[in-house]
């Protein structure tokens, strides 16, 4: 198998997190600070896709509480369209209604308490579980 890159969408950062390449464990990565534009980060993104070898990006979809997309979903949906074409492997969308709620909670139980400096922290352990949520859904 290969490597899977997971993708947390938010508007000051984008965190990442990385599958091991049996596509069983997901880890945080790293925080890429938001660019001047879409394809600036975009192209940061393929970047980082190849370096790690991802054969496929993972991104979160930000449905509502009831399951319907409403405005940051379907921005994430337009942005997707845009990276598709930049990073050269496949991109899917995978729910993440409860991720950064999941993030917070781990991080309170690892005993970290500072949350203005550690909201990159956040958005890498949210990609983490948005990423482990597709790899529970597709195992083989």
């Amino acid at each position: 198998m290969s490597r899977v890159l997971g993708v947390d969408l938010g508007s000051r950062r984008i965190g990442l997190a990385i599958s091991d390449e049996d596509r069983r464990v997901a880890s945080a990565f790293q925080v890429l600070q938001r660019g001047r534009s879409h394809e600036v980060d975009h192209a940061e993104l393929a970047n980082v896709v190849a370096d790690v070898g991802a054969t496929l990006v993972v991104v979160g979809l930000p449905l509502s509480l009831s399951g319907h997309a409403g405005p940051a979903a379907q921005a994430v949906q337009a942005e997707v369209a845009e990276l598709r074409r930049a990073v050269g492997v496949p991109v899917e969308l995978c729910d993440e209604r409860y991720t950064t709620v999941v993030a917070r909670r781990a991080m309170a139980t690892g005993g970290r308490r500072r949350p203005a400096v550690e909201r990159s922290v956040v958005d890498m352990m949210a990609a983490a579980a948005i990423l482990q949520t597709w790899l529970d859904s597709h195992v083989a």
